[in-house]
């Protein structure tokens, strides 16, 4: 049969179709926890794990684009691995980017370093294992496994008795017992405990219960709910700021707070809210503290009950719990409260001031508490502040480990990168200065030192007759002058003296080519025409006017 459950049409789990009993024995053979339960292919599961119920979606809401998807997990990733950072100099900006949803896929590590559960299970490892390994408190053993089928039944993960999920609850549960033994379990932390386990394992799960039963909510789950009533008080008289006409209405018909926010503040609205918004709430709680669960149940005391029209079809005490038991679903929907949440004037401050008033005149009216709880931390910054982490407590654990080898060490930047480079240019400056020799050297300039670089061509190598190639150098001139004998005496000096006497003319004509190259820069240019030529010794000229063969006995 279907029913009405906050605005929503939900189905009775005897309705729905099952498989035989035989079948569900052979757990070995189906896939999921939903098969095991009898719940068969025809039924949908939507994006969040649910099959049925009032908090399954249907699939009417926009996701985000996949690349707006991919830059916000850029960003998370990179504030995740530098967690205390961001959390001391950029925490506006964290709590921006949880204001405007988590990603999925990073969500459970985002809690778990919000709540302070990283660090938290960092320094008691292997705690959990320990509080696993023993038996629990009989007592407490037989409530939590009653309670374990009731938490979301129609969520794939605990939709099987003694499915893998209700095994890990079970765990996480009485592992809680065990390490706060004078707390014990209280029913309310199921659902919590549920929450966190759809987004991460068993032993996150277990630290992130711990964060929230003592620095978040403290005092919610000891024996007697005083904390639970104090915070009804303070609800109560934040109302008469925000929304004066249902406070009057409330306060007329004499509606006690803990009948109608009992639920919302302990499970943390994960029982009333559709999930997309549970979701969104919870990565604002987390992040802020209680505070955000003190503006939810203020902007759905509003919606419902804050105009005239309103109050007038809800005169009695009856009708206006009921309305309060079923809100209706656009006031619940994720965009219009997460914008109505941020629009709230309530802060931390706000809270602790009232919860003090508060305070004093439960001890004026009914005496002090029996169960004195910690103070309480508001939001995930404080409580890094109360408890500083080292730096190895916020490393991430990577799941799946490469063989990758390790890449040549590179030169770090900054000074070391400077230092080279100031050594490259002083080298760069220090080079030598090349000395090119003047090609038109007069005859008392030094002789030019042998080049070293570029190398020295090579020596030229005067031929006789006899070895004379017969192709002619391309850098001979093609006109040979008359006064250059023909043949070469057969006996040449092996060295030829650097210094030229003074007696031999300084200029050398254009057609003539000089017996030794010093340097190839001579062929570039001519030589200076404006030197007057020096006058001709009598042996010069004797030696002219001989012929080629009575030069060679000549000399």
């Amino acid at each position: 049969m279907a029913h009405i459950e906050n605005g929503r049409q939900s189905f009775d789990t005897m309705s729905i179709r099952t498989i035989s009993s035989s079948r569900m024995d052979d757990e070995s053979s189906l896939g999921s926890d939903s098969e095991i339960n009898g719940f068969t292919s025809d039924r949908q599961t939507d994006k969040y794990g649910f099959i049925g119920g009032a908090q399954q979606t249907d699939g009417s809401a926009q996701d985000l684009p996949p690349q707006v998807l991919r830059q916000r997990e850029v960003k998370w990733l990179d504030m995740l691995s530098h967690w205390d950072k961001w959390m001391i100099k950029r925490f506006n900006k964290v709590r921006l980017r949880c204001q405007k949803g988590i990603p999925p896929a990073l969500r459970g590590r985002a809690w778990l370093y919000l709540s302070g559960g990283k660090v938290k299970k960092e320094q008691n490892h292997g705690k959990f294992q320990e509080l696993d390994s023993q038996p629990g408190d009989p007592k407490w053993v037989d409530v939590i496994e009653k309670d374990l089928h009731r938490q979301f039944p129609f969520h794939e993960m605990f939709v099987s008795r003694g499915g893998h999920g209700q095994q890990d609850l079970f765990r996480v549960l009485k592992a809680y017992t065990l390490y706060r033994p004078e707390e014990g379990y209280c029913q309310a932390q199921a659902p919590i405990a549920a929450v966190l386990l759809m987004h991460m394992p068993a032993e996150d799960a277990f630290w992130g219960l711990v964060q929230i039963c003592e620095k978040y909510l403290p005092g919610y789950y000891s024996p007697g709910l005083e904390a639970i009533q104090l915070d009804g008080e303070i609800l109560f008289a934040l109302l008469r700021r925000v929304s004066p006409l249902a406070y009057r209405h409330l306060e007329k018909h004499k509606i006690d707070p803990i009948l109608y926010m009992t639920e919302w503040f302990m499970c943390a609205f994960s029982r009333t809210l559709p999930w997309a918004s549970v979701l969104r709430v919870w990565d604002m709680f987390l992040c802020d503290g209680v505070k955000i669960i003190f503006r939810v149940g203020l902007v759905l005391l509003k919606c419902m009950l804050g105009t005239r029209e309103k109050l007038k079809a809800y005169q009695g005490q009856y009708e206006t719990m009921e309305l309060l038991r079923a809100i209706e679903p656009r006031y619940m929907q994720e965009g219009f409260l997460v914008r109505e949440i941020l629009e709230v004037p309530v802060t931390a401050r706000d809270v602790e001031r009232e919860n003090y008033t508060q305070l004093k005149r439960w001890k004026k009216n009914r005496g002090e508490l029996n169960f004195k709880s910690p103070p309480r931390l508001h939001g995930a910054r404080i409580i890094m502040l109360a408890e500083p982490p080292r730096r190895q407590d916020l490393q991430q654990n990577p799941t799946i480990i490469l063989d990758v080898p390790e890449p040549a060490p590179q030169l770090k930047k900054g000074k070391e990168e400077k230092k080279s480079m100031k050594k490259r240019r002083s080298i760069k400056k220090s080079l030598p200065i090349l000395n090119i020799p003047n090609p038109y050297s007069l005859p008392s300039d030094p002789p030019p030192p042998p080049a070293s670089d570029p190398p020295a061509p090579p020596p030229v190598i005067i031929e006789t007759p006899e070895t004379l190639p017969q192709t002619v150098p391309e850098t001979v001139p093609e006109t040979v002058p008359e006064n250059v004998p023909e043949t070469v005496p057969e006996t040449v000096p092996e060295t030829v003296p650097e210094t030229v006497p003074e007696n031999v003319p300084e200029t050398v004509p254009e057609n003539t080519v000089p017996e030794t190259e010093t340097d190839p820069l001579q062929h570039q240019e001519a030589p200076p025409t404006d030197v007057p030529p020096a006058k001709e010794t009598p042996l010069q000229r004797s030696t002219q006017s001989l012929s080629s063969t009575d030069q060679d006995t000549y000399l």
